[in-house]
């Protein structure tokens, strides 16, 4: 299957959005410190946000890694397909981004990064262009922009119960 956009991997820069699509940035506080950090990067590199989140996952491996095929499931209906077009794993931030492939119903890439900052303060942000590629996503509208940035702030909440920090 192929990209469904040319920008392919343009998510790496912060704030990047190519004309046509529309942006999205999400940035939640996970909590605090080495642990929680460590255990958000490993939800997020092992799918086990999307799957808490109650999404489906089909990938071609257990780990996000570039060129790794994902199929998200969003209802038991509609089908994603995606690929993984970078991947970061550094001693401070860790995650990946996917860019949509044939069939899927947004047309653009998302991205999803673990940072712990200085402080000790770990956040997670969900940066993403899309735009409608099949026919309901156009006919929704501005309802399926509401959807995507609800979905970004759920990742958020979902990880950091995964993460298990209290505050």
């Amino acid at each position: 299957m192929s990209f469904t956009y040319d920008d392919v991997g343009a998510t790496r820069e912060t704030g990047f959005c190519p004309p046509g699509f529309h942006p999205l940035h999400v940035r939640t506080r996970i909590g605090e410190g080495e642990d929680v950090f460590r255990r958000a990067a490993e939800a997020v590199m092992t799918w086990e946000m999307h799957r808490a989140m109650g999404v489906g996952i089909d990938a071609s491996a257990d780990r996000a890694a570039t060129d790794v095929d994902v199929t998200v499931t969003l209802a038991g209906m509609i089908k994603a397909p995606c690929r993984v077009v970078w991947t970061v794993e550094e001693y401070r931030r860790t995650g990946w981004a996917y860019g949509t492939l044939t069939g899927h119903p947004e047309c653009g890439e998302e991205a999803f990064v673990v940072e712990r900052t200085g402080d000790g303060t770990v956040w997670l942000s969900v940066n993403a262009f899309s735009r409608p590629a099949k026919w309901y996503s156009r006919a929704a509208g501005p309802a399926t922009r509401g959807l995507q940035h609800a979905y970004a702030r759920r990742c958020g909440t979902v990880l950091r119960r995964l993460s298990g920090d209290g505050t």
